[in-house]
């Protein structure tokens, strides 16, 4: 399925598109993409950009469903496809408001209940996802 997932021919995990990071980063985008995905790594179908800036940003992650962008010093704003629906989130509540736009958009889903093996029930690994670099 990894091969499918690659070129979006098939989707089954969460898609994460992030930049590569420079000197115009607004915050530690390594940390952050790791909060991100801990919290929506189980969304299969779903595509979601982790940009720096607000320079490269919006282009690099066109064809994602949602996108959290570095937007000021201390400050994230929010995407649905290509459009910015909210500014200037403080950094500690970004993650958590991502979460919540996901959940307004409808395309939210619980995450799999894990058995004692620490696996889903289906026995995929949630944290077996997919991180494009843009």
């Amino acid at each position: 399925f990894n091969l499918l997932q690659g070129p979006r021919m098939r989707s089954v995990k969460t898609d994460f598109v992030s930049c590569p990071s420079c000197g115009r980063t607004l915050f530690d985008l390594q940390e952050v993409t790791e909060q991100i995905k801990q919290k929506t790594g189980h969304l299969p179908g779903v595509a979601i950009a982790i940009m720096g800036c607000i320079v490269n940003g919006p282009g690099e992650m066109a064809d994602a469903d949602f996108g959290y962008v570095g937007g000021a010093p201390g400050k994230v704003d929010l995407y649905v496809g290509k459009q910015v629906v909210k500014r200037a989130i403080p950094n500690a509540l970004a993650c958590d408001a991502l979460v919540q736009l996901i959940k307004d958009n409808g395309r939210w889903q619980e995450p799999p209940q894990k058995d004692d093996s620490g696996t889903s029930p289906s026995g995929g690994d949630s944290n077996k996802d997919q991180l494009v670099s843009a």
